[in-house]
């Protein structure tokens, strides 16, 4: 390949964050986007998510729902103070939904929830809808 062409594909490539405390399950998630050809960074909670928002562009966002510190409810709001264009690309990927404040807040926002455990193919899916409503 030459090195214009090099070039043009690592252009394409999108930037996506993922947000989790759980080490395994972040390191899935990243791996199976990057055999997908994406560049992933991740962040440990929400406000680790939007200290590194506002130093990179990033086409979309997975986010767990229950972290220590901002959780992901935290960081859609933070996303919506400082980063408003970022909400219609930033989804969840959690194993709760149930808590009255987390059902209430996806009602009211309806952004998409994959529930753990996943199939990948499922969150493959998520993240190419994701990119394309973003455009």
């Amino acid at each position: 390949m030459s090195t214009e062409n090099a070039s043009a594909a690592r252009a394409r490539r999108n930037r996506i964050l993922v947000v989790d405390d759980e080490p395994l399950v972040t390191m899935l998630i990243a791996e199976a986007l990057a055999l997908e050809g994406h560049d992933v960074d991740t962040a440990r909670d929400g406000q680790e998510a939007l200290d590194k928002v506002s130093a990179c562009a990033y086409d979309a966002i997975l986010s767990d729902l229950r972290m220590p510190g901002l959780d992901g409810v935290g960081l859609y709001r933070g996303l919506d103070r400082e980063h408003p264009d970022l909400l219609r690309r930033i989804a969840f990927v959690s194993g709760t939904t149930q808590p009255v404040e987390y059902a209430s807040f996806l009602e009211e926002t309806g952004v998409s929830v994959l529930r753990k455990p996943f199939a990948i193919d499922d969150l493959q899916q998520l993240v190419q809808r994701l990119l394309q409503e973003g455009r």
